[in-house]
């Protein structure tokens, strides 16, 4: 398998035709076609679906390409740090986080940090993206939501606040100071597919509470909820650092009778030096969440376990404060 066969492999998919492919990489037609057809005969299954100029990923070539991406861009990375390396240069400073971390708060806390002849490469990536890039050292910092468990990984802090709920501005709840949780029922709710992150506890909160909605749409994006309610689709139960630091006309947003915690850290490969600037970043950051999203708790990083497991599945949620009730877990 060589790397000229999954470039134009990657280039085809991307473009969606062999011509299109050639003229991106600067290569005949006829030797992206030869390489993808030596490509298949290496790895024994048709990678394209073949239609006149046109051609479309297998169900194996999908799955394959997922594969093929993240290592061409993993290699790319490799190449820009060697000529780094040649000229003495400091690399880069590589970020990924989670779109909801990424669009607001990350944004927000580049602009206090203020570097400007410091060169930076931003992925907004999904959560295990954002570990296994952490993990192999191709990526400086990683914003993340929990879990942040894995082997590989320096956790610097660990953030705590309470999902809100989005609503429209004409829903009679945008009146409401708190909005309960009961108000949900008979509503369609817009919520995160993800069901190990925040969307499980949100999940596990409606179970409790024995309420139905009227309907569902998912998506992995935090942004793209917060469009679908602006667009009167339904009602969101949402992170809130999206949801305060990305504010849209027409969406208003309240905090819940109940405590659903979102929780997020910083984190950095645990066998890498780590830079001052870096270091600084990380801080900021931090900074950055307490500023933008009320009722805001930073954890040590030592305090990871005991944070996790009081919101393990076996332990009870918590009345949100102010809500009229007293806490009921310890």
């Amino acid at each position: 398998m060589e790397l000229r066969q999954l470039e134009a492999f990657a280039a085809v998919i991307s473009t969606g035709s062999i011509t299109a492919a050639g003229r991106l990489l600067s290569r005949s037609q006829p030797a992206v076609t030869r390489q993808i057809q030596e490509l298949e005969a290496e790895i024994g299954y048709e990678l394209l679906i073949r239609n006149g100029p046109k051609v479309s990923p297998s169900e194996k070539g999908y799955q394959f390409y997922q594969e093929v991406e993240p290592a061409l861009l993993n290699l790319r990375q490799v190449r820009e740090r060697a000529r780094e390396i040649e000229q003495e240069k400091e690399p880069a400073i590589r970020i990924a986080a989670t779109p909801a971390l990424a669009a607001g708060l990350l944004s927000s806390a580049l602009a206090r940090w203020c570097q400007p002849d410091t060169e930076l490469k931003i992925r907004s990536l999904p959560p295990e993206r954002v570990v296994q890039g952490v993990q192999n050292g191709l990526v400086h910092v990683g914003v993340n939501s929990l879990p942040l468990e894995h082997q590989g990984l320096r956790l610097h802090w660990l953030g705590q606040a309470s999902c809100v709920m989005a609503v429209h501005q004409r829903d009679p709840l945008a009146q409401l100071e708190r909005i309960p949780l009961e108000a949900c029922a008979g509503k369609r709710l817009v919520a995160f597919e993800n069901p190990y992150r925040a969307r499980g506890r949100v999940s596990r909160t409606f179970a409790e509470a024995g309420l139905s909605t009227a309907g569902l749409i998912e998506s992995n994006v935090s942004i793209n909820i917060l469009m679908a309610v602006r667009a009167g689709l339904g009602i969101a139960i949402i992170d809130p650092v999206t949801a305060y630091s990305i504010p849209l006309p027409e969406v208003v947003v309240r905090p819940i009778d109940i405590d659903i915690p979102f929780l997020f850290g910083a984190i950095t490969p645990e066998r890498t030096r780590l830079r001052d600037d870096v270091s600084e970043l990380i801080e900021i950051i931090a900074t950055e969440a307490c500023r933008i999203v009320p009722g805001f708790h930073l954890h040590a990083a030592k305090d990871y376990t005991a944070v996790l497991e009081r919101y393990s599945p076996d332990a009870p949620f918590r009345i949100a404060e102010g809500a009229g009730n007293a806490e009921v877990s310890s």
